[in-house]
């Protein structure tokens, strides 16, 4: 992609990329430094941009990055409106964290027994935050293919986890 292009590209998709990581910071100072920093990525990795899906592999960077500025805010104990009982000190009860970690192993767990295709495109796109066309190019497989597998593998981890609250995960 020349220089040319990916300035156009910039101009075309600026407020785009700026609204998606308004809609998840909810603040428009971090949002604006989110989107320079997704159009610096988007600029690096330039040449993997794939042809034609540019507004679908921004707005994938731009969440991901929006959702990596939330979950540093958190590592970094910033307090959000409406989190009083961490000004406070209160952390949430044991219980809580003890569900929240049960629920991760059995979703980790479930996705290891899945059969392919579904076990690595779910692995890559839901554990490992890949978008679908990350997970298609590293697997080398047709993007819609990809997406195709991870709309069934979604639903059958859904079945298995609802199954798993009854019986045990499979």
């Amino acid at each position: 992609m020349t220089k040319e292009r990916f300035s156009e590209l910039v101009l075309q998709y600026e407020r785009l990329v700026y609204t998606v990581c308004f809609q998840l910071v909810r603040d428009a100072a971090a949002a604006e430094d989110l989107t320079q920093e997704t159009f610096l990525s988007a600029y690096i990795h330039r040449e993997a941009i794939p042809e034609g899906y540019e507004r679908q592999w921004l707005s994938r960077v731009a969440a991901n990055k929006a959702k990596d500025h939330l979950q540093s805010a958190w590592n970094r104990r910033t307090v959000f409106p409406g989190d009083e009982e961490l000004v406070r000190g209160l952390a949430p009860p044991a219980e809580e964290l003890a569900l929240r970690r049960s629920a991760a192993a059995d979703i980790r767990r479930a996705v290891g027994a899945m059969k392919e295709p579904y076990r690595q495109v779910c692995r890559l796109c839901l554990l490992e935050e890949q978008s679908p066309e990350e997970a298609a190019a590293s697997l080398g497989r047709p993007v819609k293919t990809v997406y195709t597998q991870l709309s069934r593998g979604k639903k059958l981890l859904r079945e298995a986890l609802e199954r798993g609250g009854e019986h045990g995960i499979p």
